[in-house]
């Protein structure tokens, strides 16, 4: 079952409003950092953005998954599809933080690493306004 927080447009919208805006100024700061070719300090930062992805976004969209989304579906058949979209956007999430681990332990930072950090920020928004659509607007 999930808290009330998420089962309101506002709170839900507060939450996912304070992770995204965290995101992206820690994402802003590493493309200084790379920018400006601090490179061992933006290596630093970018584990400390993908830990926030990991600790913020992703273990919310876990809650999400193991409660909010049942509960929506349950009580409105009609929403699967959606759900199912937000799943997928959850498992985009997964993926870009997942590769961009990799790509840190292997290649150090670059670039590319912070264009998937700025993609990470674009897909979270897309899903954050899809799923603030379907959430009960009391």
């Amino acid at each position: 079952m999930s808290g009330p927080a998420l089962k309101h447009t506002d709170s839900h919208s507060a939450i996912h409003e304070a992770a995204l805006h965290e995101a992206a100024e820690l994402t802003e700061l590493l493309d200084r950092l790379v920018k400006d070719e601090h490179y061992d300090k933006a290596l630093e930062v970018a584990f400390v953005v993908v830990e926030h992805w990991e600790n913020r976004t992703l273990r919310h969209a876990d809650s999400e998954e193991e409660g909010l989304y049942k509960e929506l579906v349950e009580a409105t058949p009609d929403l699967k599809e959606s759900i199912i979209e937000l799943t997928r956007d959850h498992n985009l999430l997964r993926l870009l933080v997942k590769e961009i681990r990799t790509m840190l332990n292997e290649d150090g930072i670059s670039d590319e690493v912070v264009q998937r950090f700025q993609a990470l920020i674009l897909v979270d928004q897309l899903h954050n306004q899809a799923e603030e659509k379907i959430l009960p607007h009391h």
